[in-house]
């Protein structure tokens, strides 16, 4: 599962952030020769230009809410027959889980090495803390009274005693607390599976209801994209300068330098050591699968082609792979956990809020959980990574800035989604071949 879009809507929006940052360019340069245009200019953006990335961004935000919820409950919910199948279902979501984890401990280190988003003038950040609402310093100093992390303080945030009143959220924050709320929607999906047969198809299809809703409402966001994303790139560097456009070009590079990293590094030893296979030799013959994955920026697009390449090309037995890369191309989102953990530090530093070990260590977890989430939408992470933004104390509006690049971003980490998926295929198939040998030879 990814949230790539309609390629021709995806390219638009490319289009726009291209025209956008090419336009602030241009601005900027004769703003050097014409010094009274760039106030004139910069009052426009405000009046007109940011109130349309506005409404763009908090469509997304309306749909945070329903969309971690449904989405996750469901999820859990549809575990129950996995139960049967014993070590392969059990196999196959440890992989799911260390994929994941290991893809977004690289992008952490690589941020926290980095710090791309520290590479804008002091300048620069106070304007962007201006542009992005009075809110971003309340939540700096609420970031900083915050008490140490001790194992009450965790009880509290995962377990308020006003369940929707930590997740509702109030006009300051923009969104309320979402960790509670993945609590609540696992704690759900789990007691559905207890429920009769009837009833829990009749949840589950309520929950699979709320999801196509807020797919539609993605949808009327995403059609003002192409003229939103452009507004907002366009206003943010007239507003900033260039410092902006750096900081977002080492953020990109360093994003898919790592997802490179994790696909062709951390999945080759998977190769060789977990499925005893050439890597090498397995990569060429998933080039097709990989070159798919990254032209329609869409795993469940690129499904029958890695069906076919695992059957076919690699001598995955059918049930095997018919059960995990199903399943992986909805839950085993190693590229895009790895990409919400790097948007999070990467707005943190913008906004100069520091993240300790601790909170990183919850981020990673929550990335893995928010990845599994991410609905089959056009955009679908986006209004989850608003979500993590907020759990965190950082101003969630400041997922504007990274929105014109997603679409470079969106295929890089669909290609490592896809890769990962076929490579854990393989490792679960071989070991469950030495289950069957050392089950006939008992």
């Amino acid at each position: 599962m990814t949230e790539g879009i309609d390629n021709r809507l995806a390219n638009r929006i490319l289009w726009g952030l291209l025209i956008g940052a090419i336009a602030g360019g241009v601005t900027l340069v004769a703003g050097s020769f014409f010094p009274e245009l760039l106030p004139v200019v910069r009052r426009f953006a405000t009046l007109v230009l940011d109130p349309l990335g506005q409404i763009f961004l908090r469509m997304l935000f309306f749909v945070v809410i329903p969309l971690v919820f449904a989405s996750l409950a469901m999820g859990v919910a549809q575990l129950e027959h996995l139960t049967q199948l014993g070590p392969l279902a059990i196999r196959t979501f440890v992989l799911f889980f260390v994929n994941m984890a290991i893809a977004v401990a690289l992008g952490m280190v690589m941020m926290n090495v980095l710090e791309p988003g520290s590479t804008m003038a002091p300048e620069a950040r106070e304007s962007l803390l201006e542009e992005y609402g009075g809110a971003a310093d309340a939540l700096i100093e609420k970031r900083a009274a915050q008490p140490d992390l001790t194992p009450m303080s965790v009880v509290e945030m995962f377990m308020p005693r006003n369940l929707f009143g930590a997740f509702v959220g109030n006009n300051r924050d923009m969104l309320g607390d979402v960790l509670p709320l993945i609590l609540f929607a696992i704690l759900v999906g789990a007691a559905a599976v207890g429920l009769p047969r009837g009833r829990r198809d009749q949840l589950r299809s309520g929950l699979g209801l709320i999801n196509d809703l807020m797919t539609r409402i993605v949808h009327f966001a995403l059609s003002i994209a192409p003229f939103a994303v452009p507004a907002m790139i366009y206003s943010v560097i007239v507003k900033i300068g260039w410092d902006i456009v750096i900081a977002l070009g080492v953020f990109v590079t360093g994003c898919v330098v790592v997802m490179l990293l994790h696909l062709f590094g951390t999945m080759s030893l998977w190769l060789r050591f977990l499925a005893k296979r050439n890597p090498l030799e397995t990569w060429r013959l998933l080039r097709p699968v990989l070159v798919t994955a990254f032209s329609t920026s869409s795993s469940a697009a690129t499904l029958p082609t890695a069906l076919a390449a695992a059957r076919e090309d690699l001598g995955v037995r059918a049930p095997v792979a018919g059960f995990v890369l199903p399943l992986g191309t909805t839950m085993n989102m190693a590229g895009t956990a790895l990409y919400e953990g790097c948007v999070v530090l990467f707005v943190a530093q913008v906004f100069g809020i520091d993240l300790g070990f601790g909170q990183q260590l919850t981020l990673l977890v929550l990335a893995v959980l928010s990845a599994v989430a991410v609905a089959a939408i056009p955009g679908g992470s986006l209004p989850l990574i608003a979500g993590l933004l907020a759990a965190f104390g950082i101003p969630p509006e400041g997922i504007g800035i990274i929105l014109g690049v997603d679409r470079i971003l969106d295929m890089t980490r669909t290609m490592v989604n896809v890769g990962s998926d076929v490579v854990t295929t393989v490792v679960v198939d071989r070991y469950t071949k030495l289950d069957e040998v050392h089950s006939n030879a008992a």
